[in-house]
């Protein structure tokens, strides 16, 4: 009896024992699964605030944040431009402060700041803003938090990650499909009842279509071109035949009214030259082939700032009010939907604004080509960013040296906006290469923004990076200076993609290949290089503004993309 109870006392005792043991065990698994949680939140934080953030028409966070974007680098662009060169933004729930300098003259990055004054002014009416100017002579200042590793592989995984694609980039290859697909769908189209303004744009598609191939085009560059004898006939009966109606209606300054310098120059240079041709403009809407709505993107936006309207969704509604105004009033609208009607918007608002259903027919020539958020190729046309620091004078310093007196290989400068440019900076600031001279932002004083353009004309690539969203005016900027342009912006449709073949005078880089930079540009062989320069400095005519408008200038290019978007979608 006595040994089996000391057993039994044995037994409890090892069994208390392993009971100790698991409930030790089971601790130190939830300690370590805390642990893991914790950490894993930490890195998707800060992966969360790297990219392109805050998300658009998200809401304010609540937790109280602070980040700091880097000045406008660009010293191209114009000084009266009152959105500033650096921005602060501290949030606390929805209180946010702007802090903000005068100077636009750095000017591609005003992209990426102007996408972030979107996605503010998508919170609730309740926001408050505060403008205060930064003092010139403050260095540049960046807070950017990565969360990249060292490994350059690596870290171009961690860009795709942050730029949160769900599919694969548009090629350019893909593009040119596109564009060929929907030109041989066009050519089959028939409107069901022709006005006679119909069949005179089916007219113009068959004589199109039907070009024959000129050998001598004085003025124009054959090989930058799809079928440079297609264009010259479009060209040719655009001169001859097109009459634009401009709408009368609209107050200023939202419409009639644009800045003629600056970063979203473009659309001002348009409506200012549109609205005074004699040769395209007509008084009679009956005669017209294209009706012009002379809204202005930048002026609707600044109106936001001004209180005239407490939120984005205000804007929109203020537009299409306007629709339907001119739908009431007048048949050319609902004839066609909206077809033949174009609008030209170079803020990075501008593809947001006219998303609506009642715009969705109208010609959209954008700034912000992105063929992943809803730009169409073949009806939108891609309204190139300029870099306008003089109105007086829109062709200063422009040109560059010759091939043999560009011994850098490649070319930027500018501040970490957006989710691309931090890992450009990261696998090429601190380059070993000497040719390689990628920079952070440049200061803003007149020596810094001749040091910029010196290294512009005498580079051989200069890399167009993209900020918050696909366009830059850097890539204009490589054309005036005769430097190749090296466009890393996925999705993103170069200006007058229906024409001009890029190919064949720019370098398009993925992403992802970002790496592979060096790489990429070395295995090009001189005498292509060589081949491509020429390209550049033939087609650079094409992206000139004149306070005149000169044959196959930018006024008339872009007036020619939206010509051709509306003869082959008739």
């Amino acid at each position: 009896m006595a040994t089996a109870m000391a057993a039994m006392i044995q037994r409890s005792h090892v069994g208390r024992r392993s009971w100790r043991f698991l409930i030790v065990i089971a601790m130190a698994v939830f300690a370590l699964a805390i642990v893991v949680i914790v950490q894993c939140s930490s890195i998707s934080y800060g992966i969360g605030r790297t990219s392109s953030w805050p998300p658009l028409l998200e809401e304010a966070p609540e937790a109280s944040s602070s980040f700091l974007v880097s000045p406008i680098n660009n010293p191209g662009i114009s000084d009266d431009s009152k959105l500033g060169e650096i921005q602060k933004f501290n949030l606390v729930g929805n209180t946010s402060v702007l802090a903000s300098s005068n100077d636009e003259d750095f000017g591609d990055d005003i992209e990426s700041i102007s996408n972030m004054e979107f996605r503010d002014r998508s919170r609730p009416p309740a926001v408050e803003e505060a403008i205060e100017l930064e003092p010139k002579n403050r260095e540049p200042l960046q807070i950017v938090s990565m969360a990249l590793s060292k490994n350059p592989e690596k870290g171009s995984l961690s860009l795709s990650k942050r730029l949160g694609r769900k599919k694969h980039p548009t090629t350019i290859s893909q593009m040119n499909s596109q564009l060929h697909h929907n030109l041989v769908s066009a050519i089959s189209k028939r409107p069901q009842r022709p006005s006679a303004r119909d069949r005179e744009l089916l007219s113009a598609k068959l004589q199109i279509v039907n070009a024959p191939i000129v050998k001598n085009t004085p003025g124009l560059h054959a090989s930058s071109f799809w079928n440079v004898s297609r264009f010259k006939r479009s060209y040719e009966l655009m001169e001859r035949m097109l009459k634009v109606y401009i709408y009368k209606e609209g107050e200023k300054p939202v419409f009639h009214q644009s800045r003629m310098r600056g970063i979203y120059a473009s659309e001002g240079w348009f409506m200012k030259l549109m609205k005074e041709s004699k040769k395209f403009g007509v008084r009679d809407p009956r005669k017209a082939h294209l009706f012009y709505i002379p809204f202005s993107s930048e002026m609707l936006r600044k109106e936001l700032y001004r209180k005239s309207f407490q939120s984005v969704k205000e804007l929109e509604e203020h537009l299409k009010s306007y629709v339907n105004h001119i739908s009431h009033k007048y048949s050319f609208w609902n004839r066609s939907s909206g077809a033949d009607h174009f609008i030209a918007g170079c803020h990075d608002w501008a593809p947001k604004l006219t998303s609506n259903h009642m715009m969705s027919n109208c010609i959209r020539a954008l700034c912000n080509a992105n063929v992943a958020k809803g730009f169409k190729i073949g009806k939108d046309t891609t309204l190139p960013v300029t870099s306008i620091r003089s109105q007086e004078r829109p062709l200063q310093d422009i040109g560059g040296k010759p091939p043999s007196e560009r011994h850098i290989l490649a070319f930027f400068a500018g501040g970490k906006h957006g989710s691309l440019r931090p890992v450009l900076l990261q696998h090429w600031e601190a380059s070993k290469d000497p040719d390689m001279k990628i920079l952070g932002p440049m200061l803003r004083d007149v020596e810094s923004k001749r040091i910029y353009r010196e290294y512009m004309k005498s580079s051989k690539y200069c890399i167009c990076a993209k900020g918050y969203e696909v366009h830059t005016p850097r890539i204009v900027e490589a054309i005036y200076y005769e430097c190749v342009p090296v466009i890393i912006s996925d999705n993103y449709v170069p200006p007058f993609f229906e024409v001009l073949n890029w190919e064949e005078f720019a370098v398009f880089v993925a992403e992802k290949d970002i790496p592979r930079l060096r790489e990429i540009l070395v295995e090009i062989p001189e005498d292509k290089y060589v081949a491509m320069q020429s390209s550049v400095r033939m087609v650079q005519q094409h992206f000139l503004w004149h306070k005149a408008p000169l044959r196959y200038d930018l006024f008339h290019m872009i007036l020619h993309s939206v010509w051709h978007n509306r003869v082959f979608g008739n």
